[in-house]
């Protein structure tokens, strides 16, 4: 086990390679701790250098509607209004406090995703 720390893009990609070829290794074997200590290391080069940013607030609801089957109409019920529906689609308006617990609450929607700006 030759296990050091993954800077270069090389780096990532022989790591990758040598996870693959473990990857179904025993644990608590030589290569099953191998592993585990390999995909640490490919998660955090990944987090530094191939981030993934949260969606906006109104792609998550429309994402989390879609997922759901969920109408413009169902949603006026979880947020107000069928017109604020509208407007904060258009981005005319913004998310309250109120709209945010509810979302939540009701939908799942973390808080993280709904809070950013946008």
């Amino acid at each position: 086990m030759d296990i050091k720390v993954i800077k270069t893009e090389k780096d990532y990609n022989q790591s990758l390679k040598r996870f693959e070829e473990i990857f179904h290794a025993p644990e608590n074997s030589k290569e099953g701790d191998e592993a585990e200590l390999l995909s640490l290391l490919i998660e955090k080069y990944e987090d530094e250098h191939y981030p993934i940013e949260s969606p906006d607030p109104i792609e998550a609801i429309k994402f989390r509607m879609e997922q759901m089957e969920m109408s413009n109409k169902e949603l006026a019920q979880i947020i107000g209004y069928k017109s604020r529906v509208s407007e904060i689609f258009s981005r005319k308006r913004k998310l309250t406090l109120n709209m945010i617990r509810n979302l939540h609450e009701k939908l799942n929607i973390p808080y993280e995703a709904l809070i950013t700006n946008y």
